[in-house]
């Protein structure tokens, strides 16, 4: 039998404020996790420039912001705490912010990213879901910051209780349910707990944590979590907790499980560094799980950078070519067109309809169009003068950055529609 998680809940007279009708971005790369930006109408013609609203210090971090209404949502860093705010969205300043106590030390090589938090939090039905740089996950009431309770299962685990960079993988609600994969870089679990209490419900699977999050899908009319943890991508039945099927991509050295594969039309495009992007195809072939590989690109690659998908095209950035974005024709594989090298270090992408957002690590924005025939940047932006690293969150005319302290409100100048 299982060891059961150390669960700690915090009982008060408050009620959980149902914010959830009006959650316009829950976390990490929008409703879908597919960076699809649903409320958005790009601009008849984009600005020359962006209007700078206002600016806020909430701390390190590289988690993106969640929005509720005209509520902002961040996790942060603030020398050996880590930070959760809860901000307005007219002008920035807090409504309510809440710390604890998270020492941690960098692996060797991973100072220049900072000692975290990495996670993206996560807003669904009332509750701020985080995970803490070291794998602790807390449930924040989003209304008035407190905390509601937390699962630690760090003493399951050797000395450094995460992955070697740091727990990264972003909590993911559905239903009733919060979905993650706890443990360190040799054995793990993906665990199913009650969004109200923490209480495990399932638990799948021995391996390791890596650094991509789990996404929702419904693949042959069955409901399943799709993850790639640090040996395999795999799907498992959101209700049971069973495996359903399995295709085995280990991180392997310096080859790491990072990105957050995407979804489309049934097949899961997967990239690790140094080893391509694929298409692999799970169905059900005679009442049996089964799992092809419909096509492998070794051209291009996804190192730190999650891509997108806009109109049958995935849009990426590789490690080759010292930093270079590209255009991947998701039928075939088939490259259409690649950026100039030496782009930056990383880049996170926003899809919108015709258009990509494309953030680089440097703070310049760029808004490229998306018809596939070629590398057309439409518009550049200098948004932060620090390293910018965790996605954006573009809202119906306004923009938020999280650079590397802080967090930035843009608007665009032009709000005129097509």
């Amino acid at each position: 039998m299982s060891r059961l998680p150390f669960v700690v809940l915090f009982f008060s007279m408050l009620t959980v404020a149902p914010l959830g009708a009006d959650v316009t971005w829950p976390g990490w790369l929008g409703p879908k996790r597919d960076g699809w930006v649903p409320h958005f109408e790009p601009p008849a013609k984009w600005p020359s420039e962006l209007k700078r609203g206002w600016t806020a210090k909430v701390g390190d971090g590289y988690g993106t912001t969640a929005v509720s209404g005209d509520r902002l949502y961040v996790h942060a860093r603030q020398k050996s705490d880590e930070v959760v705010w809860c901000l307005d969205l007219n002008d920035g300043k807090p409504k309510w912010r809440n710390r604890y106590a998270e020492p941690f030390k960098e692996g060797g090589g991973g100072e220049p990213h900072g000692k975290g938090p990495k996670a993206n939090p996560t807003l669904a039905d009332g509750r701020l879901f985080t995970l803490s740089i070291t794998g602790v996950l807390t449930a924040w009431d989003a209304d008035t910051g407190a905390m509601l309770w937390r699962v630690d299962h760090r003493s399951k685990f050797g000395k450094r209780p995460h992955p070697y960079w740091g727990a990264t993988t972003s909590p993911l609600v559905v239903d009733n349910r919060v979905y993650l994969h706890f443990g360190d870089d040799e054995k793990g679990f993906l665990s199913a707990m009650d969004v109200e209490t923490g209480r495990e419900i399932w638990r799948n699977g021995k391996d390791g944590a890596a650094y991509s999050s789990p996404l929702y899908a419904e693949i042959e009319g069955v409901r399943q979590i799709v993850e790639w943890n640090h040996e395999d991508l795999l799907g498992v039945e959101l209700e049971t907790g069973r495996t359903l099927w399995k295709y085995h991509l280990p991180h392997r050295g310096t080859n790491q499980n990072m990105p957050t594969p995407s979804i489309h039309d049934g097949h899961i495009l997967v990239g690790g560094e140094k080893r391509g992007i694929r298409s692999i195809h799970p169905h059900l072939r005679e009442n049996k799980w089964a799992v092809t590989e419909k096509w492998h690109q070794t051209r291009a690659a996804l190192n730190m950078s999650t891509a997108v998908i806009n109109d049958n095209r995935l849009y990426g950035f590789s490690h080759y070519g010292l930093g270079e974005m590209f255009c991947i024709d998701t039928t075939n594989g088939k490259i259409l067109w690649k950026g100039p090298g030496r782009t930056g270090d990383n880049v996170t992408f926003l899809s919108i309809p015709g258009h990509v957002l494309a953030l680089i690590d440097d703070g310049e924005l760029q808004v490229l169009k998306a018809d596939g025939a070629e590398t057309e940047i439409l518009a550049k932006y200098k948004v932060a003068d620090n390293p910018t690293w965790a996605a954006p969150v573009l809202l119906k005319d306004q923009l938020l950055i999280k650079d590397r302290d802080s967090l930035t409100l843009w608007r665009f100048s032009d709000t005129k529609k097509k």
